[in-house]
């Protein structure tokens, strides 16, 4: 069991530690402190952030691998492998719709606070609100083999990417009001359902 505990302590820290990050009080308090620091480089310097502190996170699991679970051999690893590459393909389309450019924060950098946030309902968006959390959780537990420490590991990062979730909504909320209400009332979280789509 020490490699499940050790492994969702470290992926509970990268949660804290970014949900903190993401907070409005945060933002607040670095924009007070630098001005000029604003929109434009915030969420470039969130990602770049995100992305280092989430290498070890991924690195526990490595080093403390834990028990073995299952292993999905062929030919059921070839399914599994191919869902993992609809997801890798639902974010890559959920992306395309928002904007890599602005998702890594380099939009923001160029235009500076002149870079306007835009509500996608389209697409993959008519059908769930979190199309690229979606994929990563296809991803992520469809892994041919499961050890307790990546158990552990897609746990965590399910939990994060919930909570995160909430979060992001809120921040939407307060942007776009009651079109982002409605289109809340619609559209499913995670969890596409054929009866329930965006109809403006």
């Amino acid at each position: 069991m020490l490699g499940f505990a050790v492994t969702l302590v470290a992926v509970g820290l990268y949660g804290g530690f970014h949900s903190w990050l993401a907070s409005q009080r945060v933002k607040v308090r670095l924009y007070a402190r630098w001005p000029r620091l604003e929109r434009r480089f915030y969420r470039l310097i969130y990602n770049i952030v995100a992305g280092i502190t989430l290498l070890p996170v991924l690195a526990v699991p490595a080093f403390f691998p834990g028990t073995n679970l299952y292993r999905i051999d062929p030919p059921w690893v070839f399914v599994t492998l191919l869902i993992q590459a609809a997801g890798v393909m639902l974010i890559l389309v959920g992306l395309l719709q928002t904007g890599p450019m602005a998702f890594l924060g380099l939009s923001q950098l160029m235009a500076g606070n002149a870079a306007e946030e835009t509500l996608v309902v389209s697409g993959v968006y008519r059908y769930m609100r979190h199309p690229l959390y979606t994929g990563g959780m296809l991803v992520i537990w469809l892994t041919p083999l499961m050890t307790s420490s990546v158990l552990a590991l897609n746990l965590g990062l399910s939990l994060y990417l919930y909570i995160g979730s909430i979060f992001e909504e809120r921040k939407l909320a307060r942007s776009f009001g009651v079109p982002y209400a409605e289109y809340q009332r619609q559209v499913p979280r995670f969890i596409p359902r054929p009866w329930r789509t965006f109809n403006p």
